[in-house]
């Protein structure tokens, strides 16, 4: 009897997943992407003028020297809070019209270990997955080597996923 309980506890969390939520049911065309692109140039732009890609200023915050980091990150969260906020008191529709859900999402102790190992990695490259894409397009090209290694470890953990205990 006990491992029903534990199937159904597995197939709630994984119920709990990203993958398809929000998901659009419309059909659009392909050059509507490219306010999507120009939302990211600009959002490139800013993280370059805020040096939030810069290597000098993430090995500061890891090593506790400088607030700068922390501040863009803290200020981050509280936009996405009150974002958040506004979007469930008003309830906010999508560009196209459609529902904007959130799904409860139970905790997980591979969410600690999957931290962990990001904030290796990043304290590591001194790259995140944000700024990456920034970074090469302003010239630092070395940091193709942890976009890669990103895209190779999202693929083993899709590729792995269905055997890994969350």
């Amino acid at each position: 009897m006990q491992p029903i309980v534990e199937e159904e506890n597995e197939y709630a969390i994984r119920a709990t997943d990203a993958i398809c939520i929000n998901e659009s049911e419309q059909n659009h065309a392909w050059y509507g992407n490219i306010k999507y692109l120009i939302t990211g140039i600009l959002f490139g732009i800013v993280f370059i003028k805020a040096e939030v890609i810069s290597w000098f200023r993430i090995q500061e915050m890891f090593r506790l020297e400088s607030f700068h980091m922390y501040g863009v990150i803290g200020s981050a969260v509280a936009v996405g809070m009150l974002s958040v906020w506004l979007i469930k008191a008003f309830n906010v529709k999508t560009v196209n019209g459609e529902q904007i859900t959130f799904a409860k999402k139970q905790f997980n102790k591979g969410q600690i270990y999957g931290g962990l190992l990001f904030g290796l990695g990043w304290a590591l490259t001194g790259a995140c997955p944000g700024p990456l894409f920034a970074q090469i397009g302003f010239g630092a090209t070395v940091v193709i080597v942890p976009l890669l290694s990103a895209i190779a470890g999202t693929w083993v953990y899709g590729y792995f996923r269905e055997t890994l205990p969350h």
